[in-house]
């Protein structure tokens, strides 16, 4: 039994989300025995009635007990799941995962650790290998993600509950765990118990070839990047030299220049069009042959992020950059500024119109908080490391007066917050995570 302590900061506080379940509790107690300054964040996604209450009320009583910093939050994930046109599991995980990172901003964490453990990983590994996966997918769930840390991918279910039973560690059991009806939990209760027959290690045996199979692809990825770097620029890349380069490599540099994760078919379908000429529409995208050049989008200007309006308090998803974007207002002034540029604050009164994401235009500009100069998004780009291939799909927050930051990359200084109070958005950009 191994909590992998190298993902976990050397100083700060560590937000642990924790449901009141055997693997959560694991993780609180055994960091907190370790050493580390902890606090519990609970969501109550208000999808089991009475029972997600007492998993509410369980981990707040324990927390009291014990002196540790709690956080909780409820919501209604089935409400949620309906408007936003998404399965419950989907919907409760988006929701949860917006709570943590406003929980570990309010409390100042530096990391938000999840309970994720090695039977989780191979769950997720069986789930992405039925439905058709390469090599990202057999990589199973990643130990960090931002912010996020999962130090017990190495630990069985097996090894917590002995734990818990010997350090007298109470916890709560999801009575929906012990149902047939999601695809995980037929994997959990049949795949995986059958696949224990042939190697009783099988859970563990997992992890290793998941460990594997993301060192595999992270080589591959870079392999990507570097023939990027020699071929491609702002405008597309050598058609020519991508046609002739094997399918891992040049899979892998179509994807990075599409901005989003595409499906094989239609990698194939862009690589047929950078051998033959013509094109190839596939989702949200088009790439054409120009010339010896294969670019993306309409002529290579387009969009590749189409302008969606961003409801204020409200949410919004940009599949083409695998985020999604959380709107909020609140009253009271901040200058807080995040330098990761995933979170922004606005002075209300300052923007203008409606706010939507978008893509880049040809001739942004902006005028980032402190620097005292107007530049283009070009620029910018240049300046924050950006690759050419990836700034496509890079999001763009833009209201009726014009770009009010770019994700990743910074703020303009025109709607920034300021300290003298008033009315404040709140805008967060979001990663999906397993």
């Amino acid at each position: 039994m191994k909590m992998d302590t190298d993902l976990l900061p050397k100083e700060g506080l560590i937000l642990c989300a924790v449901s009141g379940g055997a693997d959560s509790m694991y993780l609180l107690c055994r960091l907190r025995e370790l050493g580390y300054p902890v606090a519990a964040a609970h969501y109550n996604h208000g999808l089991r009635g009475a029972e997600s209450d007492r998993d509410e009320a369980f981990v707040k009583d324990f927390c009291e007990k014990n002196a540790i910093p709690f956080i909780s939050e409820k919501g209604d994930a089935g409400a949620f799941a309906a408007r936003e046109k998404l399965g419950v599991e989907a919907a409760a995980r988006s929701l949860r995962y917006a709570f943590l990172e406003r929980a570990a901003d309010e409390l100042g964490a530096a990391v938000i650790a999840t309970a994720h453990t090695a039977g989780d990983n191979a769950e997720t590994v069986l789930l992405h290998l039925a439905r058709g996966t390469g090599l990202k997918g057999l990589g199973g769930i990643p130990p960090v993600r931002g912010r996020v840390v999962r130090p017990m991918l190495d630990v069985t279910e097996k090894e917590i509950r002995a734990w818990l039973a010997e350090k007298g560690v109470p916890h709560v059991e999801d009575t929906t765990n012990a149902s047939g009806g999601c695809a995980r939990n037929r994997v959990r209760h049949e795949a995986v118990p059958a696949l224990e027959t042939v190697n009783p290690a099988f859970v563990r045996a997992v992890g290793r070839t998941a460990a594997l199979a993301r060192a595999d692809e992270a080589f591959l990825e870079e392999l990507a990047r570097d023939f990027l770097r020699r071929y491609g620029d702002e405008t597309g890349v050598d058609a020519k030299a991508l046609a002739e380069q094997s399918w891992p490599v040049a899979s892998r540099a179509v994807r990075l220049l599409a901005g989003r994760d595409l499906a094989a078919e239609h990698v194939r379908a862009i690589l047929k069009a950078a051998a033959d000429g013509g094109a190839a529409d596939v989702p949200g995208l088009r790439a054409a042959r120009a010339g010896d050049r294969l670019v993306f989008g309409v002529n290579g200007t387009a969009e590749s992020i189409p302008a969606r309006t961003l409801p204020v308090p409200g949410k919004v998803d940009v599949p083409e950059a695998g985020v999604s974007v959380t709107a909020a207002k609140f009253a009271g002034g901040t200058e807080d500024v995040h330098k990761s540029y995933n979170i922004f604050y606005f002075q209300c009164e300052n923007i203008c119109g409606s706010i939507s994401v978008t893509g880049r235009r040809p001739g942004d500009k902006m005028r980032p908080v402190g620097r005292g100069c107007t530049k283009t998004l070009k620029q910018l780009f240049a300046e924050a490391g950006v690759p050419a291939w990836e700034r496509a799909a890079v999001p763009v927050l833009r209201d009726g007066a014009g770009v009010l930051a770019v994700m990743g990359v910074g703020q303009d200084e025109r709607a920034a917050a300021r300290s003298g109070g008033g009315q404040i958005i709140e805008i967060k950009f979001l990663r999906p995570e397993p």
